[in-house]
């Protein structure tokens, strides 16, 4: 089961992207939605109302434990914020998972009419792939990585694509590029026994 944290932003197409692949999947707003999940997407929108809504659900801390025990997680764009160890011009009071050893500047390619879309090489997705549509809203700018970071995309020479262990983090929104190929990576990295399941069905069906 795949939980997709649903307290704001663009939790919905996420759940589409995963359901297309046959991934159960499930809105996560409580400490008891959490139960039972093995992985979690982070969608993108507001990171410093997303901190405050995981601090107000009790979810914070609940979630913390799963990262820091392994569990999977894919962070986009605010989730990708709200993964990083460290925040550049964030709120006072905003709170992070720190779960990649990252530095990320909010809105760092500006705001809502800077926002873009370019095609991005995607190492994940095997040689000689398709280019992956990236879709960036307001979105966080890379400024520091760590030692055990890996990065998977870039633009102009920045990463915008990474993960360190179990975590995978965006700077763009792969929900909304009518491409499933990145959740079926990160679905694939732990190869997650119902989604491997039906993903087979449905290729022996085609």
């Amino acid at each position: 089961m795949i939980g997709v944290l649903a307290l704001q932003g663009a939790f919905e197409s996420h759940q589409q992207r995963l359901t297309e692949l046959g991934a159960l999947s499930r809105q996560v707003r409580t400490p008891r939605d959490l139960a039972g999940v093995d992985a979690l997407v982070m969608p993108g929108g507001e990171s410093t109302t997303m901190s405050r809504l995981l601090l107000s659900s009790e979810l914070f801390d609940p979630l913390a434990q799963r990262i820091a025990d392994g569990m999977p997680v894919f962070g986009t764009c605010a989730g990708m914020i709200l993964l990083a160890t460290e925040v550049l011009d964030g709120r006072p009071d905003q709170r992070s998972f720190g779960a990649i050893d990252i530095t990320v500047q909010r809105n760092g390619y500006g705001r809502q009419l800077d926002s873009f879309e370019t095609d991005l090489t995607v190492s994940v997705l095997g040689p000689g792939a398709a280019p992956f549509h990236g879709v960036f809203i307001r979105a966080p700018k890379v400024t520091r990585l760590g030692d055990d970071v890996e990065v998977l995309a870039e633009h102009d020479g920045v990463p915008v694509l990474l993960r360190q262990g179990a975590v995978y983090v965006a700077s763009f929104h792969p929900e909304l590029a009518g491409d499933h190929r990145l959740h079926a990576a990160f679905l694939n990295s732990f190869q997650h026994e119902s989604f491997s399941e039906r993903h087979d069905a449905q290729t022996e069906n085609t």
